[in-house]
C-alpha cells in the first residue's frame, strides 16, 4: 500500500507573503531600501517559523541576509520542501513608491528546485498560447513573429516587458525594429515573467538579462501557469564561468528550460506590495489592511487570486468591505 502524502500546505503559504507584504507596503515611498527589506525579511522569517514544515532555503535573499539567507532550515518542523525566496521583489520601487512590488515564494520538493551561481540569465518568457514557438536562439525578429502568429495577431499588436537597463539598448533596438510594443519597467524581473503569462494583462513576452534567483523563481510559476522559460546564463568574467562549472554546469552556453530550473511539483504564492498590472498593493484602513495575492499549484492543479482582509485588533469597529470600496 502505497504511503499518503500529506495535505498540501499551498494556501497557507500565502499566508507567509501577505505578512511580508503587509510589513513592506508600510516602507512605500520612505526612500529607505535597506529599512523596506529589514522588515519585509524579518515578517516573512516568522511566518515560515510558524509552518508546518521543515524548509531549506535554496534561493535566498541577496547579500548574505541575516533573516533568510541560503542554506539556512526554517519551519517548526514537518514536510521537508526546498524553497526559493524573493521577500520583496522590487526593492527600489517600494523606495520610491513605485507600482509592481511584490513578495514571493516557489516551494518544492527536496531538490527540485535548480541551485545556479549568483550570476546574469538572458531570459525569455511567454504564456500558454506562445508555449514551444520561442527559441532562444534565434533572432528577437522571429520569436516577435512567431508569438504574434501564436495569438493571431499583428506584430505590432504584441507588447514585450523589458527591465529598463543599459545593457538592454541593443535588445529594446531590436524589439523596435521588429515592430513590436514595449513597455520599459524599472523592476520586477519574475512579475514581467509571470505578466507575460497571464491573459488580461495585455502582455506577451518578457525578455532581458536578470538574475539567476529569478529566473527559477520565474520556472516555476511558469510552471504553473502552463507558460515557458528559456534562459542562458550570462556570464561577464572567468570567475563566473569557474563558479558554473563548480556546480556541474559544464556547458555554460545550454539553454535551460522551464522544467529544467523548476522539476517536479511546485507551489509559488506572491502578494502584492504596491499596485501593479498584476496584483494590487497593500490598502491600510483605520484599524485593518487588504492584501491580492497569488496562489498557484501543480499538484492541486490551481491558480487563485487571494483577496484578503486583515484585522490589526480583536475588538474591531471597521465593516468589511467589498472589494473596490
Amino acid at each position: 500500500m502505497s504511503e499518503r502524502r500529506p495535505p498540501c500546505l499551498c494556501e497557507a503559504y500565502a499566508r507567509v507573503t501577505e505578512r511580508a507584504s503587509l510589513a513592506g507596503a508600510r516602507w512605500l515611498g520612505r526612500a529607505d531600501r535597506e529599512g523596506a527589506e529589514e522588515a519585509t525579511f524579518s515578517a516573512m522569517r516568522n511566518a515560515l517559523d510558524a509552518m508546518p514544515i521543515t524548509g531549506r532555503i535554496v534561493i535566498g535573499a541577496p547579500e548574505d541576509d541575516a533573516f533568510l539567507p541560503a542554506g539556512a532550515v526554517v519551519g517548526a518542523g514537518g514536510e521537508d520542501v526546498d524553497l526559493a525566496l524573493d521577500p520583496l521583489e522590487g526593492r527600489g520601487v517600494v523606495a520610491r513608491g513605485g507600482p509592481g512590488a511584490m513578495s514571493m515564494i516557489a516551494v518544492g520538493d527536496p531538490g527540485s528546485l535548480l541551485t545556479l551561481p549568483d550570476m546574469y540569465m538572458r531570459k525569455m518568457a511567454v504564456g500558454p498560447r506562445a508555449r514551444g514557438a520561442i527559441d532562444l536562439g534565434k533572432p528577437i525578429e522571429e520569436n516577435v513573429r512567431a508569438i504574434a502568429e501564436a495569438f493571431d495577431r499583428n506584430v505590432n499588436d504584441i507588447t514585450t516587458i523589458v527591465l529598463d537597463r543599459p545593457r538592454h539598448h541593443d535588445l529594446i533596438e531590436e524589439i523596435r525594429t521588429a515592430g513590436a510594443r514595449i513597455k520599459l519597467i524599472q523592476d520586477g524581473d519574475v512579475t514581467a515573467s509571470i505578466s507575460a503569462a497571464i491573459r488580461g494583462t495585455n502582455d506577451h513576452l518578457a525578455i532581458g538579462i536578470g538574475g539567476t534567483r529569478q529566473a527559477v523563481l520565474s520556472a516555476a510559476a511558469l510552471r504553473c501557469l502552463g507558460g515557458e522559460l528559456q534562459a542562458q546564463l550570462w556570464p561577464t568574467a572567468r570567475g563566473e564561468i569557474d563558479a558554473a562549472r563548480e556546480q556541474g554546469i559544464d556547458d555554460v552556453y545550454r539553454v535551460f528550460r522551464t522544467e529544467d530550473l523548476a522539476p517536479g511539483e511546485v507551489i509559488v504564492a506572491a502578494t502584492g506590495v504596491s499596485n501593479g498590472d498584476l496584483l494590487r498593493g497593500v490598502r491600510f484602513y483605520g484599524d485593518s489592511a487588504r492584501t491580492h495575492s497569488l496562489v498557484m499549484c501543480t499538484r492541486c492543479r490551481w491558480v487563485r487570486f487571494v483577496d484578503g482582509i486583515h484585522f490589526f485588533a480583536a475588538e474591531r469597529r471597521e465593516e468589511v468591505r467589498l472589494l473596490g470600496y
